[in-house]
């Protein structure tokens, strides 16, 4: 089962994401449904390592901290492959991204190797996003909204999600909530 762990955003930070996305001349943009913060993407797992995972995530704590959107931004300097919101890399963010680290090394699967970057992807970009009318389109997008004020997302829990791939773009479920507030 392909697998991430993530935070779930308020429904004030989904609108407003969403009004930033409507704004988005180009890509394509994440359904809002399926807008989240990473902290772990896991990749195709066996359900036998995910039971063993959600073990180890259900003895965690999460104390209550608060998103804070800081910008907006693109991966990909030369051809940007997607469009981001920036989220300050906080204390308890980091520490809960470090926390699950560890569970995912106890529970014997591989920690993701990359740098981690907090941010919710608004949309994902084709080849030609860096070059020509594309690149002069997408600098006057983030002139335009690149300071735009987004809400703060109070945080008391995290979850384990499924992705399931469709030709029109992925479907994420929601398996299993961790944490303070654990639903």
């Amino acid at each position: 089962m392909r697998a991430f762990l993530a935070i779930a955003l308020s429904d004030a930070a989904i609108a407003a994401l969403s009004r930033l996305q409507a704004g988005l001349p180009l890509g394509r943009p994440v359904a809002p449904e399926n807008l989240h913060l990473t902290l772990a993407f896991l990749g195709d797992q066996p359900e036998e390592a995910l039971e063993a995972l959600h073990e180890e995530l259900e003895r965690l704590a999460v104390k209550p901290f608060t998103l804070h959107f800081t910008g907006l931004g693109r991966f990909g300097a030369a051809k940007p492959r997607l469009i981001f919101a920036d989220v300050a890399p906080d204390p308890a963010l980091l520490k809960l991204r470090e926390d699950i680290l560890r569970a995912l090394r106890r529970a014997g699967l591989s920690a993701p190797k990359e740098r981690f970057h907090p941010h919710v992807t608004l949309a994902r970009l084709g080849g030609n996003a860096g070059s020509g009318r594309e690149a002069e389109v997408l600098q006057g997008f983030f002139e335009r909204f690149g300071d735009t004020l987004l809400p703060e997302v109070p945080v008391t829990c995290f979850g384990l999600y499924r992705s399931v791939l469709h030709p029109k773009g992925a479907r994420y479920d929601r398996l299993a909530d961790y944490g303070a507030a654990a639903i």
